[in-house]
């Protein structure tokens, strides 16, 4: 891309901040929101860095209810509640979120990284109370827009807007921890909107470990039920 030195300058720190680890081992507090329900839960979440990503679920932190196992092609679920399973590919979980995802934008949506490769198109670039603005080109399918802090350059915040399905998904970092030597987001908020029905997810970093020996365990009771969908 012909970046002008501003842009380029805002795109390759931003690069250069992604946290360096080898596997991450955290554990959260996770709560979802939407017009049918309202729940909070405990979660602990396992990285290998570009190979697997697995949560496990747990109610008061102690009953377990529910094992989600992500790699690059495949998302595997199940619930313990209700005794079902899911088995496919991301398209169902973009569907459910209202946006294009795969294995690298599912991680850096957790270690605060922009979703969309900051080098995939030209942006107009402008500066606000919110920091750096890096916005698409009118006319994109996707509307993408990115707030960098200004320094550090660090993902404050992004919007993706799909017009035309009345879509959006607007994911914010208001407060970043230092682990080590490195920047990782302390809470990340999530507010999707399809349509009239808007969900908001939010995740609180209560611990962080990078470079640790990790297993991902995961096993679907032979009585589980196939689902089609991530409910």
């Amino acid at each position: 891309m012909n970046f002008d030195k501003k842009t380029r300058e805002v795109v390759v720190g931003h690069e250069s901040n992604e946290p360096e680890f080898k596997t991450l081992e955290a554990s959260l507090r996770g709560s979802y929101e939407n017009e049918d329900q309202d729940r909070s839960i405990s979660l602990n979440l396992r990285i290998k860095k570009n190979e697997t990503i697995w949560l496990s679920a747990k109610f008061a932190g102690l009953i377990p209810v529910a094992k989600i196992l992500i790699t690059k092609d495949r998302v595997r679920y199940y619930e313990k509640i209700n005794g079902i399973y899911f088995d496919g590919n991301f398209k169902e979980l973009s569907d459910w979120l209202g946006t294009d995802l795969d294995f690298k934008k599912v991680q850096n949506l957790l270690i605060g990284q922009a979703l969309y490769s900051l080098r995939s198109e030209n942006w107009q670039y402008s500066i606000s109370e919110r920091g750096y603005q890096l916005k698409s080109e009118p006319g994109k399918t996707i509307a993408k827009t990115f707030f960098i802090k200004p320094g550090s350059f660090r993902l404050l915040g992004e919007q993706l807007v799909r017009e035309a399905q009345k879509q959006s998904v607007t994911v914010t970092y208001p407060e970043y921890q230092k682990i080590g030597e490195e920047a990782f987001p302390k809470k990340i908020e999530i507010i999707a909107n399809q349509k009239a029905d808007n969900t908001k997810i939010s995740i609180n970093y209560r611990s962080v470990n990078f470079d640790v020996n990790l297993s991902f365990p995961y096993e679907v009771p032979d009585s589980y039920e196939k689902t089609e969908i991530i409910d």
